[in-house]
């Protein structure tokens, strides 16, 4: 794409805040605050004034909260930014959670409020605000001040794990990627290298998440919860489904889509002739080809995806190039940086931060097409009235991420240009589909048990891992010797420490992505204006009404978990 054609956005004018005004201190924001808690709202017109002024406020206030929480994660042996995240969490964030209760009070308690409730996007709002009053709890703020401290602790550790291969310092993301080598004595060493480095700080993870189950239990106690599950229910507005969904949606996943996880790894230990399929064995080709590499360099992975994009829709890869020309892409791994991958939406100039760890891996091409599929979703809400209508809840938000891995594959060759490659990349993404969905029923079932027993030993929570985990696992991997690791593999899934309960999201979007991407087969570009029209509504609707604009089903019953899994498995077929 030509550079030259890139319109830069630039912040929109700020009409209550002045515009050179920077977060620095907490008596520079009171004044705003104040403002809009003393107000007088005398009519519909004022209400929805001072809606947009705190809506202004608070995307300033979270796009500093952003640039601070990026800053400390690229660098996370960096003081300075550090420092500067946790003043925001301990300084900034703890005076701004009573005075958002008494707005949200004000606003609710309004006369005026009935004349808005009935707009689009504003009965979604308010419908959060009266959640956000109903949970409140003045007790609970330096409680979530400790929790979000401790937090960062998990990226500290992780950031800091390097391995020795060849004489060379690797981070555990470098590491792995050796796992795809055909030589499986390599494969085997690095495999007991990275684990073995991974069990060092085994005690540190489970202290450090035994801190926090216990935090969490109690800010969930506080506002009158039996347990941390049904407050972050209600805290996280799931108000389209239950808990007995997802117990539904783990059985379904057990009875339709394990069996096909085993028919898989059956068939990669017959095409590697092992007697053992091992856990080493799970990441190579199984015809023993050297592994995939879609990219050279991350300007060549940025350059790649740019061009997939503007394949698809001009539009889609015009977000990645503006990204990409005012430096909010980050994707190479290198040592001190945290693991894992993000998009960070910026809320007051509306283009995102997209954060990985490329190690030039078909993986990483998956990150950067699932992360670019969260910056278009940025790009395409950008210009609703309220901050609030850009937040979508993460069942949204992974569709729109994980429909862009599957609707891009028509454009795949320019990541690789040997057929054969090209056939094989996309096996692998569709093989990761299947092998995703039991994943994610452990992971959302561990959490579940976890906080229904919050009061458990280190030892109980290991032998429930355990039992989760070899109900959704499939029965051909051998993992004999290996009963440590496998007994600590859940400690690599960041969302148990950062983000809890944030992972069944990934389950049902994943379903609500092949629905879209089968649309997509059918009509391309009646599927691709479904998918962007879901987009566009941000969250002024119910995730129901939205996956509806897209033309699917918020469905995660077993009939339809089994025609979605019959449709990716005759595509399968087909390569």
């Amino acid at each position: 794409m030509n550079i030259e054609s890139v319109k830069i956005p630039s912040r929109p004018d700020r009409k209550f805040v002045p515009e050179d005004f920077k977060v620095d201190h907490w008596e520079g924001l009171q004044t705003y605050f104040e403002d809009l808690e003393q107000r007088e709202v005398s009519s519909a017109e004022d209400l929805r004034k001072w809606f947009k002024d705190r809506s202004e406020l608070e995307s300033i206030l979270s796009e500093d909260a952003g640039w601070r929480y990026i800053n400390m994660t690229r660098y996370t042996d960096n003081e300075e930014y550090n420092k500067a995240y946790q003043y925001f969490v301990q300084e900034i964030q703890p005076k701004i959670a009573p005075i958002s209760d008494r707005l949200n009070k004000k606003a609710i308690g309004s006369e005026h409020i009935s004349a808005l409730e009935n707009e689009t996007g504003f009965d979604i709002m308010i419908r959060e605000m009266r959640k956000d009053i109903e949970i409140f709890r003045e007790e609970n703020i330096p409680l979530n001040t400790e929790i979000q401290t401790e937090t960062q602790k998990y990226g500290q550790l992780s950031g800091a794990m390097t391995v020795e291969i060849d004489g060379k310092e690797l981070t555990l993301q470098q590491a792995a990627v050796k796992l795809q080598s055909p030589d499986r004595e390599l494969r085997e060493s690095v495999y007991h290298q990275i684990t073995n480095r991974r069990l060092t700080d085994k005690n540190k993870f489970d202290e450090l998440y035994t801190k926090l189950i216990e935090l969490r239990d109690q800010v969930a106690k506080n506002s009158g919860f039996d347990n941390f599950r049904d407050y972050m229910f209600k805290a996280m507005g799931r108000f389209d489904y239950s808990p007995k969904d997802c117990f539904d949606f783990h059985a379904s996943v057990k009875e339709e889509v394990v069996p096909m996880l085993n028919d898989l790894a059956l068939e990669r230990k017959k095409q590697l002739g092992v007697d053992k399929l091992k856990p080493w064995d799970k990441a190579v080709d199984p015809q023993n080809r050297e592994a995939l590499k879609p990219f050279e360099t991350s300007a060549d992975l940025t350059n790649k995806t740019i061009e997939c994009f503007s394949k698809l829709d001009p539009f889609l890869g015009q977000c990645l190039a503006i990204m990409n020309e005012m430096g909010h892409l980050d994707l190479e791994s290198r040592k001190g940086k945290a693991p894992g991958g993000y998009n960070y939406p910026l809320s007051e100039i509306g283009v995102p931060f997209i954060f990985m760890n490329a190690t030039s891996t078909h993986r990483d091409m998956i990150t950067i097409l699932h992360e670019g599929g969260h910056a278009v979703h940025s790009f395409l809400t950008m210009d609703l009235e309220l901050s609030d209508f850009k937040h979508t809840p993460s069942e949204v938000a992974e569709l729109a991420s994980m429909s862009m891995e599957l609707i891009s594959m028509d454009h795949w060759d320019l990541f690789f240009d040997n057929a054969e490659d090209l056939k094989r990349a996309k096996q692998e993404h569709l093989e990761q589909i299947i092998e995703t969905l039991p994943w994610v029923a452990t992971i959302d079932k561990f959490q579940h048990w976890i906080y229904e027993n919050a009061n458990h030993t280190e030892e109980e929570r290991h032998t429930a891992w355990l039992e989760i985990f070899e109900s959704f696992n499939d029965n051909i991997t051998d993992w004999s010797e290996l009963e440590e690791n496998k007994k600590y593999l859940w400690q690599k899934q960041l969302h148990l420490y950062e983000v809890p309960f944030y992972y069944i999201e990934y389950g049902m979007a994943q379903l609500g992505a092949v629905a879209v991407w089968k649309n997509f087969k059918e009509d391309r570009q009646k599927g691709l204006q479904g998918y962007m029209d879901a987009l566009k509504l941000g969250y002024t609707k119910s995730i129901p009404e939205v996956y509806e604009a897209a033309n699917i089903k918020f469905d995660f019953s077993k009939d339809y978990i089994k025609e979605l899994m019959q449709f990716v498995k005759g595509e399968l077929d087909r390569l």
